[in-house]
């Protein structure tokens, strides 16, 4: 009988014990870095508007070969993630660059540019906008 309550209380014991959690460092997914900055691709310091609610639109965006953005810039930070393609940005006097397939970006703010489909294939970006509500994600260059 003894021995039988022994096995009982190991049993519940078993079975309440609680289960140990994960530290951060037992995390068998890593997170694979994208993008760390304070700065656009041209240098500018990042700065959030302050007229509204913080407000994030996440979009994907997608130009054919050879199509051609409108001249415009952003009046919020853009992080994009070039999903697939080839995208060339020219900013004017302060050059054009190319983005490819896998590379991340803070995207320019207040320098106007436009974006061209360079690639073979439709590039397809991961858009997202950080800024405020109801403050506009891209103006443009006539409209500023």
């Amino acid at each position: 009988m003894p021995q039988r309550l022994w096995v009982a209380a190991f049993l519940l014991a078993v079975i309440f014990a609680p289960a140990k959690r994960a530290d951060a460092d037992d995390i068998d997914y890593p997170p694979v870095p994208l993008l760390s900055t304070g700065n656009t691709v041209l240098g500018e310091p990042l700065h959030y508007p302050a007229s509204g609610p913080a407000h994030v639109t996440a979009a994907i965006l997608t130009l054919a070969p050879g199509a051609k953005t409108i001249l415009h810039r952003h009046g919020v930070p853009l992080f994009a993630y070039i999903l697939e393609g080839e995208l060339t940005v020219d900013y004017g006097e302060r050059g054009k660059r190319t983005y490819r397939q896998g590379e991340a970006l803070m995207e320019a703010m207040d320098v106007p540019h436009y974006g061209l489909d360079t690639g073979v294939q439709p590039v397809g970006i991961l858009a997202v906008y950080m800024g405020a509500a109801r403050k506009s994600v891209g103006q443009a260059e006539g409209a500023v």
